[in-house]
């Protein structure tokens, strides 16, 4: 597997009762598909993962799946925070057609590094699915240093890494270990640009949940090493990519969602954006959904 340009991390929308919104899910998923988005994760950290009980991630996994119909990849998202179970979590989602598995460091655990690369090749050992390792230690606690990635690397089941952390010198330390068969994806959307003009095979993003044509041009600007073109409409994401921020994600993505109509918010602890950015969503939602309307006819 070869993993590379724009890659949306799904959220996961739910109704006004609170069950998955399975016409939603569609509704989401082809509008990925029909700009252009080059693989999904399901069930990551901005699907809501920790919130799904194991059917509802087993239905959303293989609805995926069943509309992808290998027209783009499907990643699951299922690092947990014991080997075993990562390794039980891996055969299952192998068994309802993922296409690779993203397995985050585990979590709240915080294992050494010589805990990280045991940890891992198991996975890739015994979980019957290609690893991609996912690096986000604002969320586990725990910095998988590159170093220990390049060990990992090499391993025949381990396809590529998100690195989620956004200094420039993490990207730059990472970029060598990349190879045919080991990618090196930014898995933060406001310095994706910049690693992508420094070597980087593409971005796993929040952003293109609701600009995923803009995503598919600025990555397919970046990528051919259209630095102008790629700077110029990264600088018109701007705004989209401060309001992600204004509070955990997938909060603020899941309100411009719902101005789309697809999902009613979140599960708790997480509660919907609070009304001092419901302004600012409104606004930007309609700066956005023109910039999309734009991306979509330029590749028309």
């Amino acid at each position: 597997m070869r993993l590379s340009g724009s890659i949306t991390a799904l959220a996961t929308p739910f109704t006004a009762a609170g069950d998955i919104d399975f016409p939603a899910w569609e509704r989401l998923l082809r509008a990925q598909l029909e700009a252009g988005t080059q693989a999904v994760v399901v069930a990551g950290s901005t699907g809501e993962a920790a919130a799904l009980f194991d059917d509802e991630y087993d239905r959303l996994l293989a609805a995926a799946v069943e509309f992808a119909a290998g027209r783009m990849p499907v990643l699951a998202g299922t690092g947990q925070s014991n080997t075993a179970k990562t390794v039980r979590f891996n055969r299952r989602v192998a068994a309802l057609g993922a296409d690779a598995a993203l397995v985050v460091t585990p979590p709240y655990v915080r294992p050494t590094q010589a805990g990280l690369l045991a940890h891992f090749r198991a996975v890739a050992d015994d979980g019957g699915l290609p690893v991609v390792l996912y690096n986000v230690p604002g969320r586990t606690g725990c910095d998988m240093v590159p170093e220990t990635v390049g060990e990992l690397s090499v391993h025949a089941n381990i396809v590529g890494i998100k690195e989620a952390r956004a200094e420039e010198d993490r990207m730059a330390a990472l970029l060598p270990l990349r190879r045919e068969d080991f990618a090196v994806l930014s898995g933060d959307d406001p310095t994706a640009v910049r690693a992508m003009l420094a070597g980087a095979d593409g971005v796993v993003s929040v952003a293109s949940n609701v600009v995923p044509a803009t995503f598919r041009r600025l990555c397919d600007l970046a990528r051919g090493g259209d630095a102008a073109g790629a700077e110029a409409l990264d600088e018109a994401l701007a705004g989209l990519y401060h309001f992600l921020g204004v509070e955990p994600n997938p909060i603020p993505v899941k309100a411009l969602l719902a101005l789309d109509g697809i999902g009613h918010g979140l599960r708790l602890p997480l509660q919907p954006l609070s009304s001092a950015h419901a302004g600012q969503a409104a606004r930007l939602h309609a700066a956005i959904r023109q910039l999309e309307q734009r991306s979509r006819a330029d590749a028309a």
